[in-house]
């Protein structure tokens, strides 16, 4: 890890992984990418080559049905699915980063062999039910309650814009509750646990999918739950321990978001990159005017920068180092260059750029919310002054 960082070069395992998506993203995504954004449908043909790869298993180990790999791998191959379809992109990490990675790190090993064998094969996907309708980037202020009664828990609540929920193949939604008051040195706050809640629960409701201005083959609703009950034993991790657990998930996801970051970024360069080789203004190539060229040049340096920051968090998570702050880090430059880019080629393309026809108009779009999930940009900075020691 720390070599490549150094010199900005993948080894070949990984170089040949990203070539493998490149590919595929080329060949099976970006010919159906503007269909499934114009519809508003989700891609089940282009999830199923994702899980026929084992997209959905690179990071976890073999023994649950994964590949083997790590969070670089993961991270390597949703950059390069962004550079032709955020939706794509974000299906992958959400079912990844959010919906099997918390059975993977704090999970019991019955619910590790339960769940992680269909998550990792693609065969199923999970939903991560942190945020609520009036919660927003306060996640301490979660008001889904879970008390428990007869060996089950009984949930009652809503969550909004989660992913993956909704999905003919959807499984389960990890969600946070409270579920009582801490005592000790946390004396009078909430108590909030995760607790696993399968597709098809009884009281378990999916609202229809939101209307959205990106990420449009995305899966997105509100979930609500009257009196939904559960065993016991779906409790996640340590009860009173799941707000935290969530707050570390965040934090790998924010490298993974980084990532898909520098990919919508990368392919805002790939798409000028042919449009200005192609289109003429006043006698000439626009490629050939300076101005342009300054423009693209620019985005080109967003995009690389970017890169070496999720690089840098992933190099630090991989020496099992504390990562909080270079996660943010790279989550914050890379989404503020991914917005900056799409900005840029929408401008190059001109009248073109504002058309759907091509692809710069959707990566538009789906920029935006890059700079909103996961943590917003404010909430980054507010993590950066806090690792500085700024209280």
């Amino acid at each position: 890890m720390t070599d490549f960082l150094a010199t900005g070069m993948l080894p070949d395992h990984y170089e040949q992984l990203a070539k493998t998506v490149r590919d595929f993203a080329q060949s099976v995504v970006a010919p159906v990418a503007a269909k499934h954004d114009e519809e508003h449908s989700f891609p089940y043909e282009v999830v199923s080559g994702m899980a026929d790869m084992g997209l959905f298993g690179l990071p976890f180990p073999e023994e649950y049905g994964g590949m083997g790999g790590d969070f670089t791998a993961l991270c390597i191959t949703l950059e390069e699915l962004a550079r032709v379809d955020s939706s794509v992109a974000i299906t992958l990490e959400a079912g990844v980063s959010l919906g099997a990675m918390p059975v993977f790190r704090f999970g019991t090993e019955a619910q590790k062999q339960e769940w992680l064998p269909k998550l990792c094969s693609g065969e199923m996907l999970g939903g991560f039910g942190l945020t609520e309708p009036g919660g927003g980037s306060d996640a301490g202020a979660t008001a889904t309650t879970a008390r428990r009664d007869g060996g089950e828990w009984v949930i009652n609540g809503s969550k909004a814009f989660i992913t993956n929920s909704g999905t003919d193949i959807t499984g389960l939604v990890t969600v946070t509750a409270v579920t009582g008051t801490a005592t000790g040195a946390e004396a009078g706050r909430k108590e909030i646990s995760a607790i696993i809640v399968p597709a098809g629960t009884p009281g378990f409701a999916v609202s229809k999918k939101y209307s959205k201005v990106g990420w449009n083959a995305s899966d997105t609703h509100e979930l609500s739950f009257v009196d939904c009950r559960v065993p016991e034993e779906n409790l996640l991790g340590s009860q009173g321990r799941g707000y935290a657990q969530f707050l570390s998930i965040l934090d790998e996801g924010r490298i993974a978001i980084a990532a898909v970051s520098v990919g919508l970024a990368q392919g805002c360069v790939d798409e000028c990159l042919r449009y200005v080789g192609e289109r003429e203004a006043f006698g000439h190539k626009i490629g050939e005017y300076q101005a342009i060229q300054f423009k693209i040049a620019d985005m080109e340096a967003r995009a690389h920068t970017a890169r070496l920051g999720y690089y840098a968090a992933l190099a630090k998570m991989a020496r099992a180092e504390p990562f909080k702050k270079e996660a943010a880090i790279a989550k914050l430059v890379a989404s503020n260059a991914a917005m900056d880019n799409a900005r840029d080629a929408t401008q190059i393309f001109g009248g073109y750029g504002f058309m759907n026809e091509f692809p710069v108009g959707r990566f538009y779009r789906d920029a935006k919310i890059l700079e909103i999930g996961e943590g917003t940009s404010e909430v980054q900075r507010m993590l950066i002054a806090r690792e500085l020691g700024l209280r």
